[in-house]
């Protein structure tokens, strides 16, 4: 596969490099940004439609063709795992795999940050943590894109998750205490409205960062892997392709565990800010 995956960039960067220029960087961001074509290079390029609705722009675009795609492999996927155990009661293959990764997520990210009641929040850890999973390895085969390179995708999930972390706070608090409930105890009247105004910013900044942390380490894998192959056309020179070749095979390589890393990342800081909504007083 990293052969495969190597060709085709390699291919579509002599393209570009030829067409723009040598010394011409943007075509990194072509390969990194979303776009309403799909770029099937050297097949061909697959216009996708564009969609107006009142005058608000829906049309289909990369990421979300790949969305879309992530969504029918969980899909098909878990509905296959969920009948093979009434086949048999001994997961094997991807069942067994698919079992790994749900206990993991249940026993060493969501009860040991949630505690008590963490039960109502595992469908919603395990979807956001499949989901996020899949959109990275998507990016990593060869035609493929990574919709979690996309600051909208990612932003997107952390408000879900800011919904859920609110909501979750609120129903074990109740509305009235779960915000009287950010206020330090022992806190001096005079510095009350400050403090409230920093502990509201506080919800904020935490889907905030869920957001950025997602989009950014996504995004830099992708730009070194480009880079680096860009400096065989760019230097117009074969001394560099061994280099180049090495070390984009090394970022790829490390891709992949980055993928494994940041769903879970994101998925043990959502669960970790709904345990300190849900459970105030520790």
């Amino acid at each position: 596969m990293w052969q495969t995956e190597t060709k085709i960039v390699a291919d579509t960067l002599k393209k570009v490099a030829e067409a723009k220029g040598s010394q011409d960087t943007g075509w990194i961001m072509h390969h990194v940004l979303d776009s309403r074509q799909l770029d099937l290079t050297p097949f061909g390029v697959v216009n996708l439609p564009q969609i107006h609705l009142f005058g608000i722009d829906i049309s289909i675009t990369k990421h979300v063709v790949f969305m879309w795609i992530a969504f029918i492999l969980l899909v098909v996927t878990l509905r296959y795992v969920a009948k093979s155990y009434k086949k048999s009661l001994v997961p094997k293959g991807i069942t067994n795999l698919t079992e790994v990764l749900i206990v993991f997520v249940r026993d060493e990210i969501v009860k040991p940050t949630i505690g008590k009641g963490s039960e109502r929040f595992i469908p919603y850890l395990l979807t956001v943590f499949f989901f996020i999973l899949t959109c990275n390895f998507l990016g990593l085969i060869p035609y493929g894109s990574t919709a979690t390179s996309n600051i909208a995708v990612t932003a997107t999930l952390a408000t879900i998750s800011f919904i859920v972390i609110q909501v979750g706070g609120m129903m074990k608090n109740g509305a009235v205490g779960y915000f009287k409930g950010l206020i330090p105890h022992g806190i001096p009247a005079w510095l009350l409205p400050i403090m409230f105004i920093v502990e509201i910013l506080g919800l904020f900044t935490k889907p905030f960062a869920l957001a950025i942390r997602l989009f950014a380490n996504m995004t830099a894998g992708h730009v070194v892997i480009l880079a680096l192959l860009g400096l065989i056309f760019i230097l117009h020179t074969y001394f560099v392709v061994p280099v180049s070749i090495s070390f984009a095979l090394f970022i790829f390589l490390l891709e992949i565990l980055v993928a494994l890393i940041q769903a879970y990342i994101f998925t043990m800081l959502s669960s970790l800010f709904i345990g300190m909504a849900v459970h105030q007083e520790h």
